[in-house]
């Protein structure tokens, strides 16, 4: 099955690295890319349309797809909220989350619920306790967390963000005191610029500090290089798999520090 997102579709099938299979992507935002981080590595390339979203109709593909791949006997490692942005900016996003819990739990409890996000709706109340409760509540829902820089400048570079990097990691390091979290990690060169020694090690302090904060909340960390086309693509570029593994291999050494709390996986995704 092959990556669907930018045709605007709300549900598509995709072989993943990260969920090591195949993952259900859901897509709120059919018509448009809408995220709060202008990423240079996203694989979103823009598009318009006029595919419209309805709960009706993300009932109808999801269970279409579930059904379909079930026939197929291949097994569905997760259902994930991802698709052309920010998944949290949906209005829509609280009902779709109940709705798509509700037929996982009824197609495919043994699947894990994931919202892959950029941490921007943490900074809103109503999204902080949605998520807060989703992840503590029975659905175990799996937030996928971007912590791309350890620094402001760095910040400014890999995600361009709506909101100053201070602001995002003080959501972050709030989430992680209260909920179960991944931490997904993108690795990647932009332009001439890549994260030298100065940002490795703030990324790494970051990290073992928001793991002391959470006190053994953090599922895993996800180090990970770009592998898949974007429409910046002239100027990003992947790093040599053995930077990705010098740095998870220098988080595991710090977080062994930390004793229990910081039994954490560090994966490394080529």
């Amino acid at each position: 099955m092959s990556r669907l997102r930018e045709t605007g579709l709300l549900v598509y099938p995709t072989r993943s690295r990260r969920s090591g299979g195949l993952s259900v992507g859901i897509n709120l935002f059919p018509d448009a890319k809408v995220c709060s981080f202008d990423c240079p590595y996203c694989e979103v390339f823009p598009f318009s349309n006029k595919a419209g979203f309805s709960l009706q109709r993300l009932e109808t593909e999801l269970r279409e797809t579930l059904r379909a791949a079930l026939e197929g006997n291949e097994p569905i490692r997760d259902i994930a909220f991802s698709g052309s942005g920010e998944p949290t900016l949906s209005p829509e996003f609280p009902a779709a989350l109940a709705l798509v819990a509700g037929i996982r739990r009824e197609l495919v409890p043994a699947a894990r619920l994931v919202l892959i996000t950029c941490g921007t709706g943490l900074l809103r109340e109503d999204t902080f306790g949605l998520l807060r409760d989703a992840a503590l509540g029975p659905d175990a829902l799996d937030v996928w967390l971007k912590i791309d820089a350890g620094t402001e400048d760095w910040y400014r570079t890999i995600n361009r963000g709506a909101v100053s990097h201070g602001e995002l990691l003080e959501g972050a390091r709030r989430f992680v005191a209260a909920a179960p979290a991944t931490i997904q990690s993108m690795l990647c060169r932009i332009g001439d610029a890549e994260p030298g020694p100065e940002e490795a090690a703030a990324w790494e302090r970051l990290l073992v500090e928001l793991a002391g904060i959470s006190g053994g909340r953090i599922r895993r960390v996800q180090v990970y290089g770009k592998s898949r086309p974007s429409p910046e693509d002239a100027a990003v570029f992947p790093l040599p798999p053995e930077a990705l593994h010098r740095r998870a291999d220098s988080l595991r050494r710090a977080l062994a520090g930390l004793g229990e709390a910081g039994r954490i996986p560090v994966e490394v995704y080529l």
